[in-house]
């Protein structure tokens, strides 16, 4: 089967330091993924290189069917990509507003936007929360509404960075029920965790970066 998304020769220095260099990376299509590895081993940073964040020179990628650079960033990978942060930026507007934000940046139909968004609220819990400021919620509320963000946008590849890192109890728990559905959806997903919980998670493919390697385990 061809990988949805496959990567040649993507390398990144610090400095001196050789952070990680992987000759070939593949994703399949709705397929589920965790990253891990050591703090410091480049979780993050090869997330954010993937999803156009930090610059990577010399890599390639195929992408359904395409030969593509990965810098500068394509158009391709920027509308089937999405990447959301272990520390979800909010805008000073309304929950609803945040979620729907992404669809009014591409210029999506606003005939349609008020029911996707309200559909991605649903499937996220957080429909009471539509016309709060976001900078009043919950980290969990935060990682949710983060989460609707970027399910409305229908990516074909979504990067989770640490979704659950700063969450205990029953909002942790809220998150990791999320992560299955996405993948019911159709989408691929790469998380990048230390959470046993994420990393046991039925069907998930394990990926670990160590001494600047990619292991698949």
């Amino acid at each position: 089967m061809t990988p949805l998304l496959s990567v040649h020769a993507l390398h990144k220095r610090h400095g001196e330091r050789l952070l990680f260099d992987i000759g070939r990376l593949d994703i399949a299509a709705g397929a589920a993924y965790v990253l891990t590895g050591a703090n410091g081993s480049g979780k993050s940073t090869l997330l954010r290189m993937l999803g156009g964040l930090e610059r990577s020179a010399a890599c390639s990628v195929e992408f359904d069917g395409l030969h593509l650079p990965l810098y500068p960033y394509p158009r391709q990978l920027r509308h089937a990509i999405v990447y959301v942060h272990q520390h979800p930026i909010m805008f000073s507007t309304s929950v609803a507003h945040n979620i729907g934000y992404g669809l009014l940046a591409r210029g999506g139909d606003r005939r349609l936007l008020h029911d996707l968004v309200d559909e991605a609220m649903d499937w996220a819990g957080v429909t009471h929360l539509r016309d709060n400021d976001p900078a009043r919620l919950s980290g969990g509320e935060k990682q949710r509404v983060a989460l609707a963000r970027a399910r409305v946008l229908q990516p074909r590849l979504l990067l989770l960075d640490e979704p659950t890192a700063n969450l205990d109890g029953a909002a942790r728990e809220q998150v990791i029920a999320l992560i299955p559905t996405l993948i019911d959806l159709g989408a691929s997903v790469i998380v990048a965790c230390h959470d046993r919980d994420l990393i046991n998670l039925p069907g998930v493919q394990r990926l670990k970066l160590r001494d600047g390697r990619l292991e698949a385990r």
